[in-house]
């Protein structure tokens, strides 16, 4: 194509002969700013009806506000209104009293010496107003009305200096070209910084001269309606840049990055990488200032609207190390480049890490599920022991008897060991056997080991994690404290009255005994 143009020149063209339709992206139409770049704000007031009377009662910001060409017109034509009608009162004197056919009669005392027509009052005027004095026309004692009227004179001309050069000093020293050195970013950018999402822009400040207690704030012009139907059009929402951290306070020497963390409390959370694209907001940037010079507080404004907003893009550093100072290279000031950001919003990713994930549903592990089985284990060598620590329990059967209960428990225990080796599960507990069961472990003599056996057979022990070999192995030292006893055991029983696990026969004896 540079070739073609430079061969026919510039005015050659390229011609679409292709019938076909052709497909072109919809191009969105720049839409009114609500603040412009430079920081003025787009709004008009109009059909004000009797309230523009409002303005003259407070005339000195009026004129204040007004544009330079209307102050100089207005500062122009007051002075020379003023001086016209004050050499009038002055030549109107002169005329009344006869002054001026008596101009230059030596014998005639004037009011005023040396007026003899309108030029020469208008001269005297200027040189008593802007105290000249050439000493060639002066006010007479003759004169008292003269008098007066210079006296007015001072007073009124002391007034129109004070006001008008008054305004006109505070309408150059106004520090709005101070906003003029402070600096916005052209676009802000949206990425993560420290694991969050975040929109961010950068500000900077051009003079020398410092920014006192300078402050940063973010208001989001956005139209919405409520749920009642109302409709709030330019409605304005705070955008949280570090208010309650401190960070909206500024040390504006070099530039600095203005982060707005996207949290649920943003009015970004739902904001992803494609409803940006169908947005209409406007983000108004205000940074205001005491300017160290003279002492004025200055405010600097922009906005940013949903086009001027870069998803996936982080600026540039500008700050390098030199010999002996920092430098700032404000040519890469506006310069973005883009980094991976994830596209879908704060909102979407809180609700997808909320999901329960089924790998992390968390199960019983062996570990746990054997811990929670052996709480309701007890081997034959704990009820020994704990039959030993109650003491005198047995001390109060007869030496017979006490032999026969003996020699029950130990074929008990012996005839349990050999049944649990047989199954791979675990039945190391009288007190997880049956309670006829452990009413016959009780009673001695070989019918009730025959029964036991039979009985024995016929119940299904309940699966166990561990073998009876298994926990003599991890527990050489049974313990009975941290192991509940089953409400059904034999050792509740006999912690109560050992006499109730004997056959009736053998109570009967121990009774008549």
């Amino acid at each position: 194509m540079a070739a073609l143009r430079r061969k026919f020149g510039e005015d050659y063209q390229v011609v679409n002969t292709n019938r076909a339709a052709t497909f072109s992206a919809p191009v969105k139409k720049k839409r009114q700013r609500f603040v412009d770049k430079n920081g003025r704000c787009n709004v008009q007031h109009g059909n004000l009806g009797g309230e523009t009377s409002r303005y003259f009662s407070d005339l000195f910001t009026t004129l204040v506000d007004l544009k330079w060409r209307w102050n100089m017109l207005i500062f122009i034509l007051t002075y020379t209104i003023a001086w016209l009608v004050m050499a009038s009162m002055w030549w109107i004197i002169a005329y009344i009293r006869g002054d001026l056919n008596h101009g230059h009669d030596a014998s005639y005392t004037p009011c005023v010496a040396n007026v003899y027509n309108f030029p020469s009052a208008f001269l005297f005027f200027i040189e008593t107003e802007a105290t000249i004095g050439y000493g060639y026309r002066y006010i007479t004692e003759k004169c008292p009305e003269g008098i007066i009227l210079f006296l007015f004179q001072s007073l009124m001309g002391s007034i129109v200096d004070a006001f008008l050069i008054g305004c006109m000093f505070i309408k150059m020293s106004q520090p709005k070209k101070r906003a003029e050195t402070l600096m916005f970013s052209q676009d802000a950018v949206i990425s993560q910084r420290d694991g969050k999402l975040c929109l961010m822009f950068r500000v900077g400040n051009l003079r020398n001269s410092h920014m006192v207690s300078a402050q940063i704030r973010c208001k989001l012009i956005k139209s919405r309606q409520t749920p009642e139907g109302e409709f709030l059009p330019l409605d304005q929402c705070e955008l949280d840049v570090g208010f309650g951290t401190g960070a909206d306070q500024l040390f504006l020497v070099s530039p600095l990055t203005i982060c707005h963390e996207i949290n649920p409390k943003s009015p970004f959370f739902d904001l992803s990488q494609r409803s940006l694209m169908n947005e209409e907001f406007e983000i108004v940037v205000i940074l205001e200032g005491i300017v160290e010079t003279t002492g004025m507080t200055c405010q600097a404004r922009t906005s940013y609207t949903e086009d001027e907003v870069l998803w996936g893009h982080r600026f540039l550093p500008v700050m390098s190390l030199e010999e002996g100072f920092f430098r700032v290279d404000y040519s890469q000031f506006h310069s973005t480049f883009e980094v991976p950001t994830p596209p879908y919003s704060v909102k979407e990713h809180e609700e997808k890490n909320s999901l329960p994930s089924p790998l992390s549903t968390p199960t019983p592990t062996l570990t746990e599920s054997y811990g929670a089985r052996r709480d309701r284990v007890f081997s034959v060598d704990c009820i020994n022991i704990s039959e030993e620590r109650r003491g005198g329990t047995g001390g109060r059967l007869p030496s017979k008897l006490q032999r026969m209960s003996s020699s029950g428990k130990e074929d008990l225990q012996r005839k349990v060991l050999l049944l649990s080796s047989q199954h791979s599960e675990k039945a190391c507990s009288t007190g997880d056997l049956p309670l006829k069961l452990q009413r016959l472990s009780s009673s001695p003599g070989p019918e009730a080991e025959n029964r036991l056996q039979l009985k024995s057979l016929k119940v299904g022990f309940e699966p166990m994690t561990q073998s009876t070999g298994d926990l003599y192995q991890h527990s050489p030292t049974p313990k009975l404290s941290p192991s509940p006893v089953p409400m059904h055991s034999p050792l509740l029983s006999a912690r109560g009255r050992p006499e109730d696990n004997l056959p009736a026969k053998l109570r009967k004896m121990n009774a008549d005994r």
